[in-house]
């Protein structure tokens, strides 16, 4: 155990010693798969020490819901995934509050759960939910939430900077292989679920030239590595393959990379640790972390989070459908967001790239859209920012590569800075942030922007 993982453990146990003095406290969560996970984390382990609690899933927490849950005024309100920037507001209107977060803080409060106090990273070495179930674990034995939580940080993207997960992250899988397994593997998406020339097709990160979109040329590929039909005349996925149809899939693959320009960075990523739950069927999106975070992300992204909480905490059947249906959903919209993004083009600055969206693509998913827009259509020696109106302004979302962090990209910095100018609040990670900026203030924010990322990123 790390001495950073020891020293977030101290401050969790006064936090839950706080919880414990309450008979129903408030939660509030973010969205995202890392805030869904967060949240069934914590709840989980508050109907086991008998504790009752109220839910509220939020896009983004600021002052006007601070102001509002003061109103209310709980005994206890648990902030999961978000608060630290907005610990002010929280002391202000005197909000009795327990925090565990792993943004970058901004205040200060006594109860605060949060890796960045004690010397780590919160973008790759530990995710919100990894901090909730350090703060879980303090409540009692609840050592089988631990799957949620690599759920969580894997959907956080934790692992893309060393392909594997590290540090506290690598802390909690390890004490806990019983309910999850990292293995080595292709790391493209799909492997529980889609079809295997699905998986090439659909591959976005990284990238692979002339495979990426193209059904035929994925279909060719596997059939000069002799991949065969399965017995019903369907397509195998790639947990159906013998580990020998794995081994020559993926070297194949490497070779066609390496003959068609990939860079060797990328090649590199072809293969990554994947992390299974034991606990859960085969063949379904919750057996693979990846894909479980991608059907947590679609039911929070159409504000039904609710529904994503109640798979993680263990319900299935009807629940477990409308997420599917809402991942569905959310798989179509993002094609139709690629494809607007494709047909009117990017707009390539000195330093960086972006896109208006408009109210073509929800505010919700325009952040997945650019990231996917990265790899597919966009220049990935640049960081792309998209923009999708709101009512009372723009929703900004920026994401880059590990390259770039590399060569001195943080984002999250970058857009606090400009915000900092305009009136707006920005905040997230060094590789993905994301903002929002008043009326009228698109193009001062863009070209400010743009002047900011010239400091960082150093050329090569």
């Amino acid at each position: 155990m790390t001495e950073k993982m020891v020293l977030m453990q101290e401050r969790a146990t006064k936090c839950a010693e706080e919880i414990k003095k309450h008979d129903e406290v408030q939660l509030v969560s973010h969205i995202d798969a890392d805030g869904i996970t967060s949240a069934a984390i914590i709840a989980k382990a508050l109907e086991r020490a008998d504790i009752g609690y109220e839910m509220m899933f939020i896009k983004q927490l600021d002052e006007n819901i601070i102001q509002k849950l003061a109103d209310i005024n709980p005994e206890l309100t648990i902030f999961t995934d978000l608060g630290s920037g907005q610990l002010e507001h929280i002391n202000s209107y005197k909000l009795n509050s327990v925090v565990s977060d792993h943004h970058h803080p901004q205040g200060n409060i006594e109860l605060h759960l949060n890796p960045h106090l004690f010397g780590a990273n919160g973008s790759y070495e530990i995710s919100g939910s990894g901090t909730t179930f350090i703060l879980a674990s303090q409540l009692g034995d609840n050592r089988d939430l631990a799957d949620l939580a690599i759920v969580g940080c894997v959907g956080d993207m934790q692992y893309r900077r060393h392909g594997q997960l590290v540090s506290m992250n690598r802390c909690i899988l390890d004490t806990n292989r019983d309910v999850i397994s990292p293995k080595k593997d292709i790391s493209l998406f799909g492997k529980q679920t889609r079809p295997v020339y699905k998986m090439l097709q659909y591959s976005s990160d990284p990238f692979i030239p002339g495979l990426a979109g193209n059904e035929d040329a994925c279909i060719e590929l596997l059939s000069n590595v002799g991949l065969q039909f399965s017995d019903d005349e369907k397509w195998r996925r790639w947990i159906d393959l013998s580990e020998d149809e794995k081994m020559r899939t993926t070297s194949f693959l490497i070779q066609y990379c390496m003959q068609n320009g990939m860079s060797s960075y990328n090649i590199t990523r072809l293969v990554s640790e994947g992390y299974i739950l034991l606990n859960e069927q085969e063949g379904t999106e919750m057996r693979d972390a990846t894909e479980y975070s991608t059907l947590l992300n679609a039911t929070g992204r159409y504000m039904r989070a609710e529904i994503g909480m109640k798979v993680c905490m263990g319900e299935r059947e009807k629940t477990y459908r409308q997420a599917q249906d809402l991942l569905s959903n959310h798989r179509k919209n993002l094609v139709d967001g690629l494809n607007f993004v494709k047909d009117n083009g990017i707009i390539q600055l000195s330093h960086m790239q972006y896109f208006d969206a408009g109210n073509y693509i929800p505010e919700t998913i325009v952040g997945i859209v650019a990231g996917m827009s990265h790899f597919s259509v966009g220049n990935r020696n640049l960081p792309i920012i998209a923009f999708a109106d709101k009512d009372d302004g723009y929703k900004i979302s920026a994401r880059g590569t590990q390259e770039l962090v590399n060569r001195g990209l943080n984002l999250a910095e970058a857009l606090k800075t400009v915000c900092k100018e305009l009136r707006g609040a920005g905040g997230g990670h060094d590789i993905a942030a994301g903002a929002t900026v008043p009326l009228g203030k698109k193009e001062d924010f863009i070209h400010m922007l743009n002047s900011v990322l010239s400091t960082q990123i150093k050329r090569t």
